[in-house]
């Protein structure tokens, strides 16, 4: 009896999370299956009402059992479980539009005392929104501006939240197109029509894929977000899963007409729409005053509105930068910005909205108007060629799918005569460059934050080099495009001179572009870019890092030449950055240095891959015995290699590389 007894105890501990799967066509009937909260109601319809047009209420309503969301076993650290749900909800407001949103949620509790109504969704309050014990993951699907804008201003949009009701990704609320997958089509949430949502999340790839439609449509062929998310940091053991609504002064009335839920790792179970019930598609409001009072106040605002617009036109229409009519082929490129968006979010190109000046522009902060998101907008001007333009705007095309938590995000474009507008995410701590060499306040990078930066401006580059749908080779890694987020993990920008290739072909670009110190000696005898190349410039990256130097200080020195030198001399750890103070770890310090000697090693046959790079800094192998650096010639090896590219050179075929 006992050995039966722990017998069932191991099968339990490797078998994981036990799976769970339902489906609510209605719930009518089903009121046992759901706990319900606050204004929270399943009506005679059918209908799961979250919310009415009560004003700062909360609605909640959750599957009444407790979900395993974590499979554990004796020989592994606890794994978020894979989960799919597919919904259909509608949100109906006055036509004055209304607020606030709803939010699919994995929560540890089937309450959530003290939630607070409006931005909060009835997930969160003032005290406790950001602390990482609330457990919850939730996805919004909201109608109003964020938390901290300064008004409950319009802000269509969905949003991956965890522990917070800052969007770690958040997209304007639209769905993929069926014959174009690559062009989205805004879509209202608060339109009065039902809307399907799909949530997915897989505990393998650690990936969530969040997708919307209308009704009948059929599902998109392109999420509208998806995002790396590991959730077995967020989730517990135990997990309950459902919605969660609020009004603010603002109100609208949330229904939730279907849902489907599993966690066997298929696909949730299809909706039958035909067996939804049908929320109405407006309400109306009462209203205090007589018509004949609303008819007067209607006609003196009529008054007052083409007074307004006159005088709107002679002061401020005239200033105000025109609407750019579109060619077919500026269609097919995704996350087109509207110029006047752009020209409001950075206060009309003002200089002191600019973070950044390089070769091919400026870089502004802007605040965009639609969701109060911050961005950095680059503004290139480009030769007045149709042809020339339309090669960039389908590198646009593709380069602007790439999604990796260690790259800089481009997030759309814009064209407006000569000038091409890049907004891409705002990153709060500037440049690694910029860390490294300007120091603020006497601020010195940590060796433990150095360590991880590099790591993952690697874990980037593999992404390009191997993991994404092409090959792209950035061809400009260095400092000044690592750029540091608030939590300073390191983010790869600029794309300004990246190519794509097919996986199993090579590079067809032959001119030298990029940036003095970080070129590989190859170049200069073909031009050819790869990424063998793009390794020997984070080779470079890696050097810069560890001795806090850059790449070339003085015709004297170059930093290869000294890193080598230390090395020969049987002192690597003398080439540490001073600044540290010898606070590193001494066998990292060692691996950073060495690997970037092999990295940037003259022969490209020689240097590692992105794969194996990461291999070598996650401790997975062991770096190789490097030799055959050069002898006492490599000081004027290198002399002779910055002699042979000139500024003027790289500089002038930029234009021609693109």
């Amino acid at each position: 009896m006992a050995s039966t007894i722990y017998l069932l105890l191991f099968l339990s501990m490797i078998v994981g999370a036990q799976s769970v799967e339902f489906t609510f066509e209605g719930f009518n009937g089903r009121e046992k299956n759901l706990t319900t909260h606050s204004a929270s109601i399943i009506m005679s319809s059918g209908l799961l009402r979250l919310t009415n047009k009560t004003r700062n209420v909360v609605g909640q309503a959750f599957y009444y059992k407790p979900i395993q969301m974590l499979n554990t076993s004796s020989n592994s650290s606890p794994n978020a479980s894979s989960f799919s749900t597919t919904f259909v909800f509608q949100i109906v407001s006055p036509k004055g539009k209304g607020g606030f949103g709803l939010a699919f949620t994995l929560a540890p509790s089937n309450q959530l005392p003290g939630a607070e109504s409006g931005h909060y969704l009835g997930l969160f309050n003032s005290s406790n929104d950001g602390n990482i014990l609330n457990n919850i993951f939730a996805v919004e699907f909201d109608t109003v501006n964020g938390l901290n804008d300064n008004a409950d201003s319009e802000g269509n949009h969905v949003g991956i939240n965890i522990n917070s009701m800052f969007s770690r990704s958040m997209e304007a609320a639209a769905y993929s197109e069926t014959d174009h997958p690559n062009r989205f089509r805004d879509l209202m949430l608060d339109s009065g029509k039902p809307i399907q949502a799909w949530i997915e999340y897989d505990g393998a790839t650690k990936l969530v894929n969040v997708t919307i439609g209308l009704v009948g449509k059929g599902r998109p062929s392109r999420p509208l977000i998806t995002d790396s998310v590991d959730l077995s940091a967020v989730v517990r053991d135990n997990m309950y899963a459902g919605f969660s609504s609020s009004t603010g002064e603002k109100v609208s009335s949330h229904y939730i007409l279907g849902w489907s839920f599993s966690t066997e790792g298929e696909a949730a179970p299809l909706l039958n729409y035909a067996r939804l019930p049908e929320a109405p598609i407006s309400e109306k409001t009462s209203s205090p005053f007589r018509p004949s009072v609303i008819a007067i106040v209607a006609s003196l605002c009529g008054v007052a509105a083409i007074l307004f617009a006159v005088l709107f036109f002679r002061a401020v229409y005239m200033k105000w930068p025109r609407f750019e009519a579109l060619e077919d082929w500026e269609l097919d490129c995704p996350h087109r910005f509207r110029y006047q968006d752009l020209h409001t979010a950075t206060k009309g190109f003002i200089n002191s909205e600019i973070i950044g000046v390089g070769g091919f522009g400026a870089v502004y902060r802007g605040r965009l108007p639609t969701n109060g998101n911050d961005v950095a907008v680059k503004k290139i001007s480009t030769p007045n060629s149709s042809q020339g333009l339309r090669g960039f705007t389908a590198e646009i095309e593709s380069l602007g799918r790439l999604r990796h938590k260690n790259l800089v995000n481009l997030q759309g474009w814009c064209k407006r005569n000569n000038d091409l507008l890049l907004v891409y995410d705002f990153i709060p701590n500037g440049s690694l460059a910029d860390l490294l060499f300007n120091r603020r306040n006497n601020f010195v990078l940590s060796w433990e934050q150095r360590f991880n930066i590099v790591k993952g401006i690697a874990a980037g580059l593999l992404y390009l080099h191997e993991e994404w749908e092409k090959v792209v080779i950035h061809r400009d890694v260095k400092s000044s495009n690592v750029l540091i987020d608030a939590e300073m993990n390191g983010r790869l920008g600029d794309f300004g001179l990246a190519r794509l290739y097919d996986h199993g072909t090579t590079s067809h670009t032959t001119k030298i572009v990029g940036t003095i110190g970080y070129l590989a000696p190859e170049l200069t005898r073909t031009g050819q870019a790869s990424t063998s190349s793009d390794v020997y410039a984070f080779g470079i990256l890696l050097l810069e890092v560890a001795c806090g130097r850059k790449p070339v200080e003085t015709s004297d020195f170059i930093l290869t030449d000294f890193v080598v030198e230390s090395h020969q001399m049987g002192r690597l750890l003398d080439a540490a950055d001073p600044k540290l103070n010898s606070a590193f770890v001494i066998k990292e310090m060692e691996v950073v240095l060495g690997l970037g000697l092999l990295c940037s090693h003259p022969n490209p046959k020689t240097r590692p891959t992105m794969r194996e790079v990461i291999r070598y800094l996650n401790w997975e192998d062991k770096l190789p015995v490097i030799d055959d650096l050069g002898s006492s010639d490599s000081l004027s090896r290198s002399k002779r290699f910055m002699g042979a590219v000139s500024i003027e050179m790289i500089t002038s075929s930029i234009d021609a590389g693109r």
